[in-house]
């Protein structure tokens, strides 16, 4: 991340996963999604302990060293390393309470995919989660809006906003639908590549594919 981003910025999207690695069908959306808010910074956020899966493949420190590879050759991305930091299970609404008391004035966009959004409801502190930041549901182009509407508690579907145009001015509670482009690719799948001595270089960035190479992971 170059140093004219160190200025307070108006608008900060953030994407939080375990990064187990960090990939293109991580990078290219969310960097997508950004251009689109028009975010001064995309915070990436390595989940520590993840509530919902039992461990991690590579340890902490190593998704946090690719995700900051990853962060060097960017001007909006850059490693926020806080849950990582933490002994306890990263949950959503502590960092959304650090990074909110850290930037006040900011409006903060969290990213997801579409699975997310349909079991947001089982998130810890969901309710609270939305008056701290606006949502942005990253779905695939053309995927009809009634279906998902379908699948929403009322209380998620009030709150759907389908373009920009839309968006009020206000710092939490909307749910941004983004029609992103699909990068058909996933963590477990180039770890089963690497695991099977299988082709995976195309996936990732040149330095995250040094990184695994160089440290022998996924092995």
């Amino acid at each position: 991340m170059s140093t004219t981003n160190l200025k307070m910025p108006k608008l900060i999207a953030l994407l939080g996963g375990t990064f187990d690695p960090i990939h293109l069908g991580h990078i290219l959306p969310a960097q997508e999604t950004a251009l689109w808010l028009g975010a001064e910074q995309l915070h990436l956020i390595p989940a520590h302990i993840p509530p919902h899966k039992t461990g991690t493949h590579a340890n902490a420190k190593q998704r946090a060293n690719m995700v900051s590879l990853v962060c060097e050759n960017s001007e909006i991305f850059t490693l926020d390393n806080r849950e990582i930091k933490r002994k306890s299970p990263s949950y959503t609404i502590d960092t959304l309470h650090e990074i909110k008391a850290e930037h006040p004035s900011a409006d903060l966009y969290f990213i997801m995919g579409m699975d997310s959004l349909l079991s947001f409801t089982k998130w810890h502190c969901w309710q609270e989660i939305l008056t701290l930041c606006n949502l942005v549901v990253n779905i695939r182009p053309g995927y009809p809006h009634q279906t998902l509407e379908t699948a929403l508690v009322p209380a998620l579907k009030s709150r759907l906003i389908y373009n920009l145009t839309q968006i009020q001015r206000q710092q939490a509670g909307q749910i941004i639908l983004h029609e992103s482009t699909p990068v058909d690719i996933s963590s477990t799948r180039i770890r089963e590549k690497i695991k099977a001595g299988l082709s995976y270089n195309q996936y990732l960035p040149k330095s995250v594919y040094d990184y695994i190479e160089q440290h022998k992971l996924y092995r």
